[in-house]
């Protein structure tokens, strides 16, 4: 049984689904009219219960039940497959991107016979984000070496422009002081005051916690400039493991270069280089 709401908005009822029928055949009642069934709480429209769906043919424009049976676009897989893989390997993500869009395009086609329009979906945007990732990702690989070089090369320069500080403060010592050099022994702190700065004393590789990374040839302390024979091939300053006031000679080279295989020295006519470890034994470190 039931009730309806009539065109006059008077409620009528409880009748039954025969008589429905006949006013609706009658045009006393249409789609949108108003009925309740007993059993339920709320109203609802004639065309919305099943068992008046007969009374009423499909809406324009529905789209039709496939003729067969349905199934899953092989290529939607394929796509969904061709883009997890390419997170590993981004040579499947250009393929799994064509696949989906071609399965789309196919499942549209099909008149519903064909569905995994998701599967096409989420293959389209793995792939798209694998090739966004690869297009970010592979140029930045490549360039890393480029980068690694340039920075170990600037590196290079800044610790060859302290030593070249420290010499030239060797050198203003040396004036100041009857042309003799600092005593091994207080040589940092005898240039300290020509250099202005701390940072000179450091390489910008070596270890923080030391407050110089260079060592000074105890050859040449308290030595007057005049004596030393071979200026342009004597080790004045060179690079070591680090210590305030270190000097001392060959023994204290570093064994691992900070720079390549390059340790930068500064020699006693005040020029600076850097040097191969094959250049080593042909230093002078006598004056």
């Amino acid at each position: 049984m039931y009730r309806i709401i009539g065109t006059d908005e008077k409620e009528y009822g409880p009748i039954p689904a025969e008589q429905i029928r006949q006013w609706f055949r009658e045009g006393r009642l249409n789609r949108t009219s108003r009925v309740k069934p007993e059993s339920a709480a709320e109203w609802q429209t004639l065309g919305a219960l099943v068992e008046f769906a007969d009374l009423f043919p499909p809406l324009s424009g529905a789209a039709p039940k496939p003729a067969g049976p349905t199934e899953k676009c092989g290529m939607a897989t394929a796509s969904l497959i061709c883009g997890a893989l390419g997170f590993v390997t981004c040579i499947t993500a250009p393929v799994g991107l064509a696949l989906g869009f071609l399965a789309h395009s196919k499942i549209r086609q099909s008149g519903g016979r064909l569905t995994g329009s998701g599967l096409a979906t989420t293959g389209i945007v793995l792939s798209g984000i694998t090739m966004l990732l690869g297009l970010i990702l592979i140029p930045a690989a490549m360039l890393l070496p480029a980068l690694a070089k340039a920075k170990q090369k600037a590196q290079n320069i800044n610790c060859l422009n302290n030593v070249k500080q420290l010499a030239l403060g060797m050198k203003m010592y040396s004036s100041d002081n009857n042309d003799v050099m600092p005593s091994a022994a207080k040589w940092d702190d005898a240039i300290t005051q020509y250099i202005g700065s701390a940072r000179p004393f450091q390489c910008p590789t070596g270890d923080a916690g030391q407050r110089s990374h260079y060592a000074f040839n105890a050859k040449l302390s308290s030595a007057p400039d005049r004596t030393i024979t071979n200026p342009g091939n004597t080790v004045m300053i060179f690079e070591t493991d680090g210590g305030w006031n270190l000097s001392g000679g060959p023994e204290l080279l570093l064994k691992n270069s900070r720079h390549g295989k390059l340790i930068a020295v500064g020699f006693a006519d005040g020029h600076v280089e850097m040097v191969t470890p094959a250049r080593l034994p042909q230093l002078n470190w006598e004056p």
